[in-house]
Order: structure tokens, then sequence, then C-alpha cells
């Protein structure tokens, strides 16, 4: 065994850059007839330590039978490993078998239905942010937490793992403010309104998004629309003392990276476990340096919360373990019946916040009036505004002009993007098959024709909405319109609707739903 760790150490390979982005894994190529491959043993999907002088990367080995990839004597590496590596290409690498993740143990323990320590749970993040899980292992681990459960403690463990993987940042102020919806509403985009109202107050709340995970655009995909979010920490810190705010994409601050690694295997596979979900939220918002936060949990038939004991059950979840982070924070259960606005989508949900900060008579007045709402209980964060007074003063902000004119601030600073992304030209309408009032809105299924149709990868593609519950429709009129940029994806969801149907329900004012509504 002696001889042959020493020859395998000994043996090199020249480097080769391939370029394909893997997101978010580290993979390897091999040719099959490589000398080294033969000697080891390789097996594809087995994990390999490539090594550089002191520098080792661990990358997922794919075997290739194409020399026009990888040669016998080369070492492919993806474009995420080749940057790890800071090796030149041509240069000599080591390659050996990988030892597996210590913290795998406490993933086959979690599979077995068992509680995971503090120290398991930062075992298994620090791994995961050095690269030396694999998407299969990090989906197991994924899964076992939505399958077996994470208890309250549990819950409050992962959120310090995550926190602890990366960054934290220290405004230095005593009150940095928030908010956050939990997602499962199409078009919801109202953090694209609070942001400037309470900046334009002049209350502090730097804003960083995950891109969308099961949505067909979130924050950060349609600020991206609007302005640049990829903002380097230096450039996000000089942005917020002179604007008091922003709209920012998280990534690139190295804001609890796990939390982006796993959204990455979390995003093919549609899955986003309560415990994990409040773990993911609270994470981000800890690591960018709040203090006081919103939650907006979204209830209705066809949200990601469909009955009101759920919600309550994660508002004591998300109270629970904001409490031990010393976060100020107020959860609030709001109409999840129907998408918020008009748009679904990038540029849709784009162009009605823009119409909103505009005071435009064709503003979406649901998004206007939620937003005001939830700008109003951020405000009342602020001592100096008495409870209640909160949504006269964001009101006031909003119709004065002075948040249009912070929007656009943010904008330039963070970086103008011209010429703003167009609904995409194929289009088609879906018309009401009866006459009657609107009942019902199937968010899911209109989430997942706006993904069919592209977004949010493609900016302009998504749905546009023409009716909302209590609405009187006609036979034959139009419900909605779908933009995509491409035939295949206009195709896709032309497939979808046929199969599918409308997602629209009609019938008579009284099968309306009625909600309670908590602000």
């Amino acid at each position: 065994m002696a001889a042959k760790h020493t020859s395998r150490h000994l043996d090199t390979l020249k480097l080769r850059r391939v370029a394909i982005d893997t997101y978010r894994e580290n993979v390897a190529y091999l040719h099959r007839e490589c000398a080294i491959y033969r000697a080891e043993g390789f097996q594809a999907l087995s994990k390999i330590e490539v090594s550089v002088n002191d520098k080792k990367v661990l990358a997922v080995l794919n075997v290739v039978d194409d020399a026009a990839i990888v040669t016998p004597d080369e070492l492919g590496l993806s474009e995420q490993a080749f940057a790890q590596i800071k090796a030149a290409e041509g240069g000599l690498v080591r390659v050996a078998h990988a030892e597996p993740p210590r913290s795998m143990d406490a993933v086959r323990r979690k599979i077995g239905g068992e509680r995971l320590s503090q120290e398991d749970f930062s075992a298994v993040a620090m791994d995961i942010v050095g690269n030396r899980y694999s998407k299969m292992e990090m989906a197991a681990f994924l899964v076992a937490m939505g399958q077996a459960g994470l208890d309250r403690d549990e819950v409050y463990s992962l959120t310090r793992a995550m926190i602890e993987s990366g960054e934290r940042l220290d405004w230095h102020e005593p009150l940095v403010a928030d908010k956050h919806c939990i997602g499962g509403i199409p078009g919801n985009r109202t953090s694209m309104l609070v942001v400037p109202i309470v900046a334009a107050h002049g209350m502090l709340i730097p804003k960083t998004s995950s891109r969308a995970i099961t949505s067909p655009a979130g924050t950060a995909d349609t600020m991206e629309v609007l302005a640049k979010i990829d903002l380097p920490p230096e450039a996000l810190h000089r942005i917020v003392r002179q604007q008091r705010g922003c709209l920012a994409w998280g990534g690139t601050a190295r804001l609890a990276p796990v939390d982006d690694v796993l959204i990455s295997v979390e995003r093919p596979l549609g899955i986003d476990s309560p415990g994990q979900l409040v773990a993911s939220i609270l994470a981000k918002k800890v690591a960018a340096g709040s203090t006081h936060l919103l939650i907006d949990i979204p209830v209705g038939p066809s949200a990601k919360v469909r009955h009101m004991h759920e919600a309550l059950q994660l508002r004591k979840l998300f109270e629970f373990v904001g409490d031990r982070l010393g976060l100020h924070l107020e959860v609030i259960i709001t109409d999840g019946r129907q998408p918020v606005g008009r748009g679904i989508g990038p540029a849709l949900e784009a162009r009605d916040v823009m119409q909103v900060l505009e005071n435009d008579p064709q503003a979406p007045a649901d998004l206007r009036q939620k937003a005001l709402r939830l700008a109003g209980r951020v405000l009342e964060f602020d001592p100096d505004v008495r409870g209640g007074y909160g949504y006269a003063i964001a009101r006031d902000i909003l119709d004065s002009g002075r948040a249009l004119a912070k929007m656009n601030s943010i904008i330039e600073a963070q970086g103008r993007q011209a010429p703003h992304p167009a609904p995409g030209p194929l289009t088609y309408e879906v018309t009401a098959d009866q006459d009657g009032i609107v009942t019902g809105i199937d968010n899911f299924l209109l989430a997942r024709l706006a993904r069919m149709a592209g977004a949010p990868m493609d900016k302009g593609a998504g749905v546009d909405l023409f009716k909302k519950l209590g609405e009187p429709v006609t036979k034959g009129e139009a419900l909605y319109r779908v933009h995509a940029e491409f035939n295949a994806d206009f195709n896709f969801a032309r497939a979808l609707t046929r199969e599918h149907g409308n997602g629209y329900s009609i019938g008579t004012t009284e099968q309306v739903p009625q909600f309670y509504v908590e602000f």
C-alpha cells in the first residue's frame, strides 16, 4: 500500500480548463485511457483530490472518451474548479482519491431520524462550503431534513452553522431594518417598494436577496432588470452608506454561502422544507447585519403555506429562532389567495413596481396597498414613529415622489441596466371558458407556466394577468397573456396550458373565498 501511495503522488497530469459551467459543483474530467485512471481504479462520479503545490481541490470525476475534451495525459477541470485551483493551464497537477467528508456520518444519522447537534450542522456546513460534498450528497442532506424534520433547536443550530459559513456585515448602527416574504405568491414584489420608501425615510435597509428557487422571479431577478445586483462587499457598503438602502444579490458578498450552494440543489428538486426555509432566511438576514426584521407569510389554497394553522406554526418557529439570534423580529400573515400585481416574471414585475413608484393610474392597486402596509410596519421599527402611524408616513413618501427619487438613486448607484428587457415577443392569450366571476386563481400553476415560458432565466418571459379575484368575465375574454422569448419555451408553455387548463375558477360572487388578513 505504501508503494502505491508514493507512486500515486509522483504521477502527474497536465491541467486543462474545460469551459463548462457546472453551477456550484467542482467537476474533473479524465480520459478513459489515462494511465492514472486505470491504475487507481477511479470510477465515474467518484470524488478525487486535485493538488498543485499546497493547493488542493476536491471534484466529482467524469470519465471522457473524447480526446477533444481531454487527452490521456491531461486532467480537465470545470470553470468553478479551475478558478479554485489557481494554477496555469498546462501546468502539472497530481490526482488522488478523496477522503469522504467526515460529516457525512451526520447526514446518515439524520436519514435514520436522529437529532443533530450544533457541532454536526457546523461540520456539514463547513464541508459543503469547502466543496467536499457532491450534489448527490447535498440532496441527501436536504431530503433527510425534509423527511425526518428538524425540531426548533435543530433549526437554530442549522441557522448558526449557515451564518458561520461566511462573512457577517456590521453596519455599526443600532437599527438595521429588513423585510422578507417566504415566497409562493407570484408577482409579490413588495420589497422593491418597501426599500425605497424606508430608505427615503432615512432608516438603513440593506436588502440582499437570493435568486428564485422555485418561483418565476425573486427580488434579485426582478431588480436585475433595472440595475446591476452583483455587488462586491466594498461597493455594497458604499452604496448603502450613500443611499441608506440597496436591492442586491447576496451571493457575491459571501453571506451564509452554504445557503447559496444548498439553494442550487433545492432549485431543480423543487423542495423547500419549513426548517430549511427558516434557517435560510434568518441566516442571510443576520449575516447581512439586520437587527430588525419583518417576515411576510402569505396564506392561500395554492400558496406555499395553505392553512392558517401552518402559518401560525411557522410564525412561532421564526420567533423562536429570531429571539435566540437576538433579532427584533415581527411576523405577519397576509392574503395569498392570488398573485400580487399583474406581472409574473422579471420584466413584467419590474414594470408593475415602477408603475407604483411613478403613481401611474394603471399601477396595480393590490401591489401598492400591500407594499404600503408592509413599509408602514417597517417604519414603526423607528422609535420616533408611533405605532399605527407608519402607513400614513409610507403613503406620503410614495405619493410625494420621494420613493421614486430614492429608487432611481439606488438604481444609478448600483449601475442602471440599459436598455431594460422588454416582455417576450412570442405571446398567446388564455381565455375564459364560461361567463361568471373569478372565484379562484392557481398560484402554483401560473408560476409554473411562467417558468415554462422561460422565467426567470429569460427576463422578458412570464405571464401578464388581466383578471383578478372577484372580477367579472365573459366566455372567450382574455384572462392573461403568456410571453416567451424562444420558440421552445413558447411551445412548452402552450402544452402546459392544454394539459392543465387555465388555472382560473369561475363561478358566482358568493363562491369567492374570504380571507382574514393579519397586518
